[in-house]
């Protein structure tokens, strides 16, 4: 059979079925219109439930509505339960002890002389960089030099913190080792930049020597031209890059805390900036931050001190039933307080911080909410540190030559010790569960992407908020159990259970 002959036989049969699917059509439409002649009425046809798939239903909005109306009164009545058991225990006075230490009586306000003191390293970060710009300090001891700035700076809170024992509040010790957590990823990224810029420095210098050689040694008329015309278009790029800030020119305080209070982890010589302060978009930051605060801490007071003391005894004493009751009681404070601390950090303040230093990279946080697993959760909640993590961390151990493996496990080993950093320093508790509790993200991915694959992306949805709303709650009340148990002994554990 030929190849014409072979097109005209499908093209006879491609006919063939339309026609056959559109008779079978014209055949229903008649039974049908005979169907609602008859004198009968009928009103029946084939139709599927709309909870059935085959329906191709989807519209649930009164569902959602109404979820939202039940979550809302299920809360409302929690917080008339908090009233009538625990009364009003909000006090403002005592934000302020909080922070600088002042609750228990001292006069010192060690929390405020650690922040002063966060100054220190930063300027010595500053110098060092300064005389390895100059090459009055060689690479290798410039950067055992930093090391050991860094380091130190780490360390400095845990040590003042463990030797003076009296003075520091639970909220100021926090505030003190966020923002030293804080500073040594930004001056790690500070230090890091630069040194590329170095690098590309003194490169770039040794190729302009190897051209200019080359240029002396051409004689001809033609290359003289080339030569020229080359010069040019080097002084033309060089005009154009002039109105940007160039290394070393970065060197100086203005720059350097420009840089430590912009919103970001990652250094760069030229930031992207805004051409004005938006007044209107100002203040609604600056109502959100005044507002969200007091919310933040009346949920914490009011709410979520009760339940975590509440939980102590059932926990201590290793009752199932009444811990799993109280975990899923602080479940919904701790949750509320963790979404509302989102977005009072990540949307408010961060943007506040960038509409006055005209900061133009507001990309703070993607739509972690719709992730599908953990991987994606972890990728999109907190951008500052996860595109610091990509660019300080993950580019680099890749291309030193070590597997995609490698340094996803070596980021989240950082990451997990600096979340066990941020709690057992405050309180004095040296444990692992903050450690874990990150490195265990890594076979919760896995079991997330596996929920995902087997059941679709809404199940992998589902393992994500799970881990989020019980995991958290469950690590509060294991650091409060040890903390009551490291300082005050379990003869005492009754005492710090009552509201």
């Amino acid at each position: 059979m030929t190849t014409e002959q072979h097109e005209n036989s499908d093209f006879r049969m491609r006919s063939r079925r339309t026609k056959s699917v559109t008779r079978a059509e014209e055949i229903k439409k008649a039974e049908q219109m005979v169907r609602r002649s008859q004198p009968d009425k009928p009103c029946h046809r084939p139709r599927d439930s709309l909870f059935s798939w085959s329906s191709g239903f989807d519209n649930f909005t009164g569902f959602v509505n109404w979820g939202f109306l039940l979550l809302g009164i299920g809360g409302i009545r929690l917080l008339l339960e908090n009233f009538i058991k625990y009364g009003i225990r909000v006090d403002p006075r005592q934000w302020f002890m909080f922070l600088s230490g002042k609750s228990d009586g001292g006069e010192e306000y060690p929390s405020l002389l650690l922040i002063c003191y966060s100054t220190v390293p930063v300027g010595l970060c500053l110098l060092i960089e300064k005389g390895l710009s100059v090459d009055i300090i060689a690479h290798s001891p410039g950067m055992v030099f930093h090391v050991i700035n860094l380091v130190v700076m780490v360390l400095m809170p845990m040590v003042v913190i463990h030797v003076k024992d009296s003075g520091f509040s639970l909220v100021g010790a926090m505030y003190v080792c966020m923002l030293y957590a804080i500073l040594f990823l930004k001056l790690w990224s500070y230090v890091q930049v630069n040194m590329w810029c170095r690098n590309r420095q003194k490169t770039h210098t040794q190729g302009r020597i190897r051209r200019q050689l080359s240029y002396n040694n051409l004689q001809s008329s033609s290359v003289k031209q080339n030569t020229s015309d080359t010069n040019n278009l080097e002084h033309e790029i060089s005009d154009r890059g002039s109105a940007l800030v160039q290394y070393p020119d970065n060197l100086n305080f203005a720059d350097l805390y420009y840089y430590i209070l912009a919103p970001t982890l990652c250094y760069e010589l030229n930031f992207p900036r805004t051409q004005r302060i938006r007044k209107r978009f100002l203040i609604k930051r600056i109502l959100e931050v005044v507002v969200g605060c007091q919310v933040v801490m009346s949920l914490f007071q009011q709410w979520m001190i009760p339940s975590v003391k509440n939980s102590l005894i059932p926990f201590s004493n290793m009752d199932v039933a009444k811990a799993s009751e109280r975990l899923l009681k602080l479940a919904i404070p701790n949750h509320l307080v963790w979404l509302c601390f989102f977005y009072l950090i990540f949307h408010s303040f961060l943007n506040l911080m960038g509409e006055l230093l005209h900061f133009a990279d507001r990309n703070f946080y993607c739509d972690w909410w719709n992730a599908n697993n953990i991987d994606i959760f972890w990728r999109t909640w907190n951008m500052p540190v996860h595109r610091w993590a990509v660019r300080h961390l993950y580019i680099p151990i890749i291309e030193m030559g070590y597997g995609k493996n490698t340094a996803s496990i070596t980021v989240f080993f950082i990451s997990a010790f600096f979340h066990e950093y941020l709690v057992s320093v405050p309180l004095r508790t040296f444990k692992i569960w903050a450690f874990m509790g990150m490195m265990g993200q890594i076979p919760l991915s896995v079991l997330s992407k596996m929920a995902e694959r087997y059941g679709g992306a809404r199940w992998g949805n589902i393992v994500v908020w799970a881990s989020l709303i019980i995991g958290q709650p469950l690590c509060i009340m294991m650091y409060y159990h040890d903390y009551v148990v490291t300082h005050f002994g379990k003869t005492l554990i009754e005492d710090y259970s009552v509201v």
